[in-house]
């Protein structure tokens, strides 16, 4: 399996930042991993994709298809996807997005077959809301969700998440606050919202 060094790899693209975040989770956190800024490099783009392949075909699993949720899970659900169509040729990529009712949707162009299934993948977990929310959207239309696969985990427990198998390249856990739990030393820095 590709050994790819994750961290160093948002640190070198300036994605890795501290400081003090409110993350799209609502927490808040000293650090922040802006996947956007990495994935923005197609060699990086590139080399995730290709890990996460990899693990998911290590893990045994063949999807019909990769799903990521709107917008950063656009590119990376297609690079895994393309990776993979070196060892499953029919593999495809979608995408799930907001439906402004707090759930996901997939667009009339993206037809589901009763049955297939598919892997969702998502840049950085911190709760998994949204990439559950990804699932949830293919499974109304008859998909079977086979696992999930991140290219950072950050949440403190480890292993599935809502049941569903759960592979990261990286368990990467930063301390997160509610806002009536923030501790002075980090209230003290100017929060920036993500």
């Amino acid at each position: 399996m590709s050994d790819v060094d994750v961290l160093e790899l948002y640190k070198q693209a300036g994605a890795f930042h501290e400081g003090r975040f409110l993350l799209a989770s609502g927490r808040q956190s000293p650090y922040f991993m802006q996947s956007t800024t990495l994935l923005q490099h197609p060699r990086s783009l590139m080399a995730l994709g290709g890990a996460m392949s990899e693990k998911i075909l290590a893990s045994g699993l063949k999807p019909d298809f990769i799903v990521g949720p709107a917008m950063g899970g656009v590119t990376l659900a297609y690079e895994v996807a393309r990776q993979l169509s070196e060892h499953l040729p029919d593999v495809r990529a979608i995408f799930a997005e907001k439906d402004g009712s707090g759930g996901m949707k997939l667009r009339e162009a993206f037809v589901i077959r009763p049955g297939e299934t598919f892997v969702a993948v998502e840049d950085v977990l911190t709760t998994g809301g949204s990439l559950l929310r990804a699932v949830k959207a293919v499974e109304a239309h008859g998909g079977q969700c086979i696992g999930l696969c991140c290219i950072i985990d950050r949440r403190q427990e480890t292993g599935p998440l809502a049941g569903y198998p759960l592979m990261s390249l990286k368990e990467l856990y930063f301390d997160t606050y509610a806002n009536h739990e923030v501790p002075d030393w980090l209230a003290e820095r100017e929060l920036r919202e993500i």
